[in-house]
């Protein structure tokens, strides 16, 4: 008996600023987010992608990117349908969301679901920095320790 559907395995899921692709097939990812940290909120991100692979699956399918505030509201989502001939095969998905504003501090998630099963649910941490009073967002903590604290073969900034 041979299989005519087989629901695909997510190989990796990224969120970053920005993917290219090379003239070759090759993709690169710009800016791996891990986190957001803003030195004030609401705050608004002009570009989050996400970069997702598929392999190991066989037939069509329908992706669904979430975004969900720490509310669990979902804030943004993307589906797309993709299809894949052979097991042996793969297929890269890439979701943009534009200005996306951030009003709250706290853990956001990206949900990645194949034909409505969820395969992956990572958080995305929003942090709010807090400034010393009366320093400007972006302005140095002063000079760089000296003695034994500095780093070897570096001056202080």
């Amino acid at each position: 008996m041979n299989a005519t559907r087989i629901l695909p395995d997510l190989q990796c899921s990224l969120m970053c600023e920005e993917v290219r692709q090379e003239m070759s097939g090759n993709f690169i990812l710009l800016g791996i987010i891990g986190y957001v940290r803003v030195p004030q909120l609401p705050i608004t991100a002009l570009k989050l992608c996400v970069f997702n692979r598929w392999t190991a699956g066989l037939g069509q399918f329908n992706e669904t990117v979430r975004l969900v505030g720490p509310d669990e509201a979902v804030m943004r989502q993307s589906q797309v349908k993709f299809a894949l001939q052979e097991a042996t095969h793969n297929a890269t998905n890439v979701t943009l969301f534009a200005q996306v504003e951030f009003k709250l501090a706290g853990t956001y998630y990206i949900e990645v679901l194949v034909d409505d099963v969820m395969k992956l649910r990572f958080p995305l941490p929003v942090i709010l920095v807090q400034n010393p009073a009366g320093q400007q967002p972006g302005q140095g903590r002063g000079p760089a320790p000296k003695g034994p604290e500095a780093p070897q073969g570096t001056e202080p900034a």
